[in-house]
């Protein structure tokens, strides 16, 4: 992969181990100090290349039903209300069946799971 940051032409693997080992050692060092000014520009190195080395991608939509199922606490049996049956549930959360559109309205609204995040591939 090409680097689009010329700082990070030369910023090899054995570098960014470098760079998190003295983060992690003075990560406590106030702003403003030699070593928090160190830890700053070390930490924007280090997510500049793992943004660009380790992209993440969106979720998928599964992904993003089973993240707010997690973050309310919810059970796969509490979606048979949104989703109409129970083997329906099972079938969407194992990827054996598409979500429809009233799903995904319903989703949106009763979950608040962005729409956008549920029309992806």
């Amino acid at each position: 992969m090409m680097s689009s940051s010329p700082v990070l032409d030369n910023y090899s693997h054995r570098d960014h181990k470098s760079a998190l080992a003295i983060v992690e050692k003075h990560f406590s060092a106030k702003r403003g100090t030699p070593w928090g000014n160190i830890v700053e520009v070390l930490s924007m190195l280090i997510e500049k290349y793992e943004e660009e080395r380790f992209p993440i991608g969106p979720p998928t939509p599964i992904d993003a039903i089973k993240f707010r199922m997690d973050q309310l606490g919810l059970e796969n049996g509490d979606l048979v209300q949104i989703m109409g049956t129970r083997a329906r549930v099972w079938e969407v959360l194992n990827g054996k069946r598409n979500l429809s559109i009233k799903i995904i309205r319903k989703l949106h609204t009763k979950l608040g799971i962005p729409a956008e995040a549920l029309l992806t591939e």
